[in-house]
């Protein structure tokens, strides 16, 4: 395994995901689900966040599962996991910046074994391919970046690290023993989850946005975060029904929400409660 010299490379400022040219506007903020600050598109660099004196934190949400994020945000902010497994790790919605701390993480987490990234959307490319490079650098292992391809026409740092995935005939697909790919859809086409059995013998759900664990313990399904565009009824019961297929009893969001008993039920009447507003079973309450 060789690991190629580090081209140059672009990050957005707003969304903090790479891009291997600097265009006027980063066509993933551009788009309605996103947006571009009034001041107008900003980029900057890995280098340049590092002066700025970014720094990846870690911790352990429970056994087996850990969070990286870093201070001061960068981007969208979200909250990075790893899933560790005899058989190796996977980092799931990479961070838009990257340390040795960060790569340190995942290789303990790893064990020896393969390590893979994936995202659940567009929104969590960040710096996909440098956590690889590095990755693959510091483990002396090819890394792949997973990218769903219904997804795979917003990548913007095009490489041959990245492996374009599709669902297999049971809908999924397993990345690790034990860890699976699954894709219910709805905030982007080729949005993704990840199926998870904890230490403790109990499915966990990596849901990313396409479902958010909410503040009152219950989800939310939207096409927009930011800009409030829900999804159809339709569509979240679809998702939510997706996602029931297999038992799960936490949830973690992309940043830090969490469900944390009781999630698949929890997922379901959430759904059932946005269809019926959306119906307007409840308008006579407004």
């Amino acid at each position: 395994m060789t690991t190629p010299v580090t081209a140059p490379f672009w990050i957005c400022r707003t969304c903090a995901v790479e891009h291997a040219t600097r265009p006027d506007v980063c066509a993933i903020c551009a788009d309605e689900r996103q947006w571009v600050p009034t001041t107008g598109q900003a980029w900057t660099t890995l280098d340049e966040l590092a002066a700025d004196g970014l720094a990846i934190e870690v911790t352990e949400l429970e056994p087996g599962l850990l969070a990286l994020h870093a201070t001061p945000r960068v981007g969208i902010g979200q909250q990075a996991k790893v899933v560790r497994t005899p058989a190796g790790a996977l980092l799931w919605d990479p961070l838009g910046f990257v340390d040795d701390a960060g790569v340190a993480a995942v290789v303990e987490a790893a064990g020896g074994g393969d390590v893979l990234v994936a995202a659940s959307h567009p929104h969590m490319y960040g710096v996909q391919v440098e956590w690889s490079r590095r990755l693959s650098a510091a483990t002396g292992r090819d890394v792949p970046v997973l990218v769903s391809a219904a997804d795979a026409g917003w990548v913007a740092r095009p490489d041959a690290v990245i492996e374009t995935w599709t669902p297999g005939p049971e809908g999924e697909r397993e990345v690790l023993p034990g860890v699976a790919l699954s894709q219910p859809g709805g905030h982007f086409p080729g949005s993704a989850v990840v199926h998870w059995t904890g230490a403790d013998g109990k499915g966990v759900l990596l849901s990313g946005d396409t479902i958010f664990a909410n503040p009152d313990g219950t989800a939310s399904f939207m096409r927009s975060y930011p800009n409030h565009l829900p999804l159809s009824g339709a569509v979240a019961t679809r998702v939510a029904e997706h996602v029931a297929r297999r038992p799960f009893d936490r949830l973690y969001n992309n940043f830090e929400g969490v469900i944390p008993a009781d999630a698949r039920a929890v997922v379901l009447r959430s759904a059932e409660r946005h269809a019926a507003w959306a119906r307007g079973d409840f308008d006579h309450l407004t």
